[in-house]
């Protein structure tokens, strides 16, 4: 099993940038995949990106592309995600994930592990 716990959600105003970060502990990090999803009030929760444990492949919800990266770093058991030009249709809680059976689903059920969870709250 693998705990993980995400930062660096807040408020921002339309336009600004976040960077959320999710460590883990527990089972190696370095062969899971690991993704990032979110939900938004009265909505189902959604793929946002996701990297496979090399970094070799990564995936976007259309939506996000060019405006979020994913990133991750082995050595510090790290998985982050940019998001630049935000928009208020970004506001949800975002959580993240880690996958022992696949390289970087999109699929909630792919995911053992999640996070708590961490708000982000974009003003428009």
């Amino acid at each position: 099993q693998v705990q993980l716990v995400e930062s660096g959600g807040g408020l921002v105003q339309a336009g600004g940038s976040l960077r959320l970060s999710c460590t883990a502990s527990g089972r190696t990090f370095s062969n899971a995949g690991m993704g990032w999803f979110r939900q938004a009030l009265g909505k189902e929760r959604e793929f946002v990106a996701a990297i496979s444990s090399s970094g070799a492949t990564i995936r976007y919800l259309d939506s996000v592309k060019g405006r979020f990266t994913i990133s991750r770093d082995n050595a510090k058991n790290t998985v982050y995600l940019q998001m630049n030009s935000l928009k208020f249709e970004d506001t949800a809680v975002y959580y993240c994930a880690s996958s022992a059976r696949y390289l970087a689903s999109t699929f909630v059920n792919a995911y053992e592990d999640w996070g708590q969870g961490t708000q982000v709250t974009v003003s428009s």
